[in-house]
């Protein structure tokens, strides 16, 4: 019989699940409370200019070739993608070009451009680097980050294979990502620059392990830049899903996930209309389930995340400005004097007061030949770690603008100026936990603090038998590709249940209203 599913959000792991479902014949609803597709991967308008207000670094392309060679496209036919040959470019206080790197696509120009900046000795820890860093990631990928969640090492050790023990004891998994950069890069600048890959998942790079050194190399794998940005991503993934028949409601809400005989039988809107299914996949935060933001009768379904092992926030600005002093490329990182103060610091709950800072030059292009000269303002989007403390610190006026002479002022010591008057919104933690309830203002999830860490993420499968989660805060991890696995392994363990099982039914009327089993209608969670 035909199976239904509904999607909660059309986020990347919604998203994906979505297409992969609908590709395999399943009755796929997916309802979203926006009024477009992307989740975090959204745009706002400043100054007449829609500009990218969520991720910016396109990784891992291979996982969406698959994903619309699944649905018989091709990536290319939806979106346009064009490989970046610099991968981003990196400052620190000074702004004259010895205090500037960059890193390339081309593994043999980033060693000469590594030892042009700091040295021999730190050009070959560059290249060992580069070798351990790929090799944990040869580990990792299919075992971990392509395969099932595991709740302890043992599992992991048994798929990567007991003869591989020594290349699991070459991932450090009990050794801080800081103190294993010090076997590379004696001089703390590469330190700082390796060290930032953490925050890739939200996390620091002094509690964080160092198997996260391995985000390196999927950086170095290849960085693409999309015309449109990451949200032409989330708009292409609409329509390849759209193609195979699923179904979207936008600009609609989820009251409650609706259970019966300890299974999830589909949604209640808040204008009252019931999606009956013969499962769910929540694609928010998994802690919007446990906090009640679907309903009493699913809050078992997952463990509540306590505050202090949330991931980073941030301080997002939106501008629209000329800017003067350094030619920026597509990525930017422009680094703060003191790194272990600026993670103390979000650690006690405030907002670092000498921030690194993240610019995506949106209108320049990461090619290295190409001129980077701007005549006018061009839109850019500036990131700055902060505490997810979003439920608890309101971020007024005063603090919001302290954080943004703190961001000008980094900005300053590395050669960038912004106009003064700069157009611009700010997005705080507060208006993160706002458009993602329950997270705190927490962008990725869990923090990946401790060997433990990767193995209390949220899997796929809850206590609730065909309730299903996705997205960034979900395994394997955060990040665009990330979340997009995790949708494909929702969808897999959805499907692996159901054809386990008896208990299909069928719907009257394909994403109608007040839809209705056709043997029983779900009980309302009251």
């Amino acid at each position: 019989m035909e199976t239904s599913v509904v999607i909660i959000g059309a986020g990347m792991g919604g998203l994906a699940s979505a297409a992969r479902l609908a590709a395999r014949g399943v009755r796929v609803t997916l309802v979203e409370k926006a009024d477009d597709v992307g989740g975090k991967a959204r745009r706002v308008e400043v100054d007449g200019q829609l500009i990218d207000a969520g991720p910016t670094v396109f990784t891992m392309r291979d996982v969406f070739d698959e994903i619309f060679a699944d649905c018989g496209a091709r990536l290319e036919d939806y979106v346009s993608v064009k490989k970046a040959q610099v991968l981003a470019r990196h400052a620190w206080a000074g702004g004259n070009r010895g205090d500037t790197l960059d890193l390339y696509a081309d593994r043999a120009r980033s060693i000469d451009a590594v030892g042009d900046f700091a040295g021999v000795k730190a050009a070959q820890g560059y290249a060992r680097f580069t070798d351990e860093t790929a090799r944990m990631y040869d580990i990792l990928n299919e075992p971990m980050m392509r395969g099932d969640n595991v709740s302890s090492p043992l599992p992991l050790l048994w798929r990567i294979g007991l003869t591989r023990l020594g290349d699991f004891a070459a991932m450090r998994p009990h050794k801080t990502m800081w103190k294993a950069l010090r076997e590379f890069f004696p001089d703390p600048r590469l330190q700082q620059l390796f060290g930032r890959y953490s925050t890739y998942c939200g996390s620091s790079p002094f509690e964080a392990p160092a198997t996260l050194m391995l985000i390196a190399h999927v950086e170095a794998m290849g960085v693409w830049q999309i015309d449109g940005g990451i949200h032409a991503l989330a708009v292409g993934l609409r329509k390849l899903a759209e193609g195979q028949g699923a179904r979207f409601r936008m600009g609609e809400s989820v009251a409650e996930i609706l259970t019966q005989g300890g299974r999830a039988r589909g949604v209640r809107l808040a204008n009252g209309e019931v999606i009956a299914a013969d499962a769910v996949i929540c694609n928010a935060d998994p802690n919007a389930i446990a906090v009640g933001k679907f309903g009493g009768l699913v809050r078992s379904a997952v463990k509540p995340l306590p505050p202090s092992k949330r991931s980073l926030s941030a301080l997002v600005w939106y501008a629209h400005a000329e800017t003067s002093g350094f030619d920026l490329t597509h990525h930017n990182v422009f680094f703060s004097g003191d790194y272990k103060r600026e993670f103390d610091e979000i650690a006690s709950g405030r907002p670092p007061s000498n921030p690194t800072a993240y610019i995506c030059a949106i209108d320049r292009s990461s090619d290295a030949s190409a001129s980077s000269a701007q005549a006018k303002r061009e839109r850019l989007q500036i990131i700055v770690n902060a505490p997810a403390n979003g439920d608890t610190n309101p971020y007024d006026p005063k603090e919001t603008e302290q954080c943004t002479s703190a961001m000008r002022e980094t900005l300053r010591c590395c050669g960038l100026t912004l106009e003064d008057e700069m157009p611009h919104q700010v997005a705080t933690p507060a208006q993160w936990e706002s458009l993602f309830p329950a997270s705190g203002g927490a962008l990725y999830g869990r923090a990946s603090h401790g060997s433990a860490a990767s193995f209390l993420r949220q899997g796929p499968r809850t206590r609730i038998k065909h309730l299903y989660c996705a997205g960034g805060a979900t395994h394997p991890s955060a990040g665009v590709p990330m979340a997009a696995l995790s949708g494909l392994l929702a969808a897999r363990k959805l499907c692996e249940d159901l054809v386990s099982t008896k208990t299909y039914h069928r719907a009257d009327t394909p994403g109608g209203t007040s839809m209705r089993s056709a043997t029983t209608e779900p009980t309302p969670s009251q």
